[in-house]
């Protein structure tokens, strides 16, 4: 191993390395102030001026990172955001965090990663270490950084180390964080794993080292096309059953009692969050350059993009037997973040459902005390509505799209507006205006004539 090498390791095990993160988002900053926590100081790097002056205030926009951990690790002295990109020059390991969305034709969109190493070309020093962790296709490590690095002389592994480690943060839940989530990492040459198991074990509690960055890169997106897969599944299976007279969440209740060869996914309005969404498509992109077409991925991809119109389409049903037509009905959504109990917007399955919802001609509003705003299709800002139970009982349906954890279900159950279930989020309320997916309308309209009976 050469000078760089054993310079960057030392710096590394005593803890007087520079780490530098580039993306202070979700991503990002928990990792930023993990690294903090455990004694390194940081640079974060972020175009956003609103984040810097957040962060340098010790404010957390982050639910997973509260401001008290924030100003502690910005108090501490050892963790500076910034948006110079000049900063590069100080820093030894860099993680790169930055978003990778799809464009308009659902191809990858690399361009945040492309600026990122633009500005790496322009101020690193030899001997850096360089982690992309932003998800993405096979191969991006070198084609988008490796490649470009190398044209201007550098020598992979000699005189900047390369790595690929993806993220696996999952906002709001309470069990596992950047610490104790296992991190898979390839490396572009053996000392370049050598150094990124060294400095990620740092501040990660379990590192699972792979042979090369294409490894770990297609790691993360079996994971989530994994999920969208099984969730298609089950989401076609809950149509089925609406279908049948069947209640598809007592069927998952009873198959979920097998303790092997079974594992329960639910049925929803559809899919959201930055991965599930969005990592199939980067999969299924990258396969048809080697003429590879992944039928499975594609099909997931519709069913699970066909839910919001099941939601409609079953909203329509209701309230015909309540004798209205979806148009001109006024209807609240309650819940458009994309999983419970935080705010996020990103591709949440409710913003498309809100625009069907206006399609149709229904005078339509959302609640969610998380998710406070959002830009509609026309770009006008969409402001969610007061929490008033009195206002509640005067819609004409009320369609649960995110079962925040805080939301009185009782209270809301007994209103006695008609509800559109889509989360199975009122199953301890047995009551004829509540209308699950996944079961049909005319078996709850046949249950209540028995009951009433």
């Amino acid at each position: 191993m050469n000078k760089h090498y054993r310079t960057l390791l030392d710096a590394i095990e005593t803890k007087n390395a520079v780490l530098g993160v580039v993306g202070l988002g979700y991503v990002g900053l928990p990792l930023a102030v993990e690294m903090v926590k455990q004694g390194f100081r940081v640079i974060g790097i972020d175009l956003d001026p609103v984040k810097i002056n957040k962060i340098n205030k010790g404010e957390s926009y982050i639910h997973d990172i509260s401001s008290d951990t924030l100003a502690q690790a910005v108090q501490s002295g050892r963790f500076k955001a910034t948006d110079d990109y000049s900063s590069i020059r100080d820093i030894d390991a860099i993680s790169i965090c930055v978003p990778t969305p799809l464009s308009e034709n659902q191809d990858p969109d690399t361009s945040y990663i492309v600026m990122v190493v633009d500005q790496i070309k322009r101020y690193m020093k030899k001997g850096v270490l360089i982690t992309l962790e932003s998800t993405t296709y096979p191969g991006t490590t070198e084609e988008l950084i490796q490649n470009e690095l190398e044209k201007l002389g550098y020598v992979v592994g000699e005189d900047f180390f390369l790595c690929f480690s993806p993220e696996r943060v999952d906002p709001s839940n309470t069990r596992f964080n950047t610490f104790n989530t296992p991190k898979v990492i390839g490396g572009t040459t053996e000392a370049c794993l050598s150094l990124g198991m060294a400095v990620y074990s740092k501040y990660v509690e379990t590192v699972v080292p792979v042979s090369t960055p294409k490894v770990a890169e297609m790691s993360k997106l079996l994971e989530n096309t994994f999920r969208s897969v099984n969730i298609a599944f089950i989401n076609e299976m809950a149509m089925m059953c609406d279908r049948m007279g069947i209640d598809i969440w007592e069927v998952i209740d009873a198959a979920k009692t097998k303790p092997f060869g079974f594992m329960p996914f639910y049925p929803g309005p559809g899919i959201g969050g930055h991965c599930i969404p969005l990592d199939p498509m980067y999969l299924s992109w990258k396969a048809k350059g080697f003429r590879f077409y992944s039928q499975f991925i594609e099909l997931a991809q519709s069913t699970n993009d066909n839910m919001p119109y099941y939601v409609v389409n079953k909203t329509s049903k209701i309230l015909n037997e309540y004798a209205k037509s979806i148009k001109k009905s006024n209807i609240l959504v309650l819940g458009m973040a994309y999983k419970p109990d935080i705010s996020d917007l990103r591709e949440s399955p409710g913003l498309e459902v809100y625009e069907l919802y206006k399609d149709s001609g229904a005078n339509v509003e959302y609640y969610d005390p998380y998710a406070t705003s959002f830009r509609d299709k026309n770009g006008v800002t969409v402001y969610s509505v007061e929490y008033d139970l009195e206002k509640f009982g005067s819609y004409d349906c009320i369609v649960l799209v995110t079962n925040h954890s805080d939301l009185d279900y009782g209270a809301i159950a007994s209103l006695g507006v008609p509800i559109v279930d889509t989360r199975n989020a009122f199953k301890e309320f047995k009551l004829p205006h509540i209308y699950k997916i996944g079961h049909s309308v005319q078996q709850v309209i046949e249950q209540e004539a028995l009951t009433v009976g």
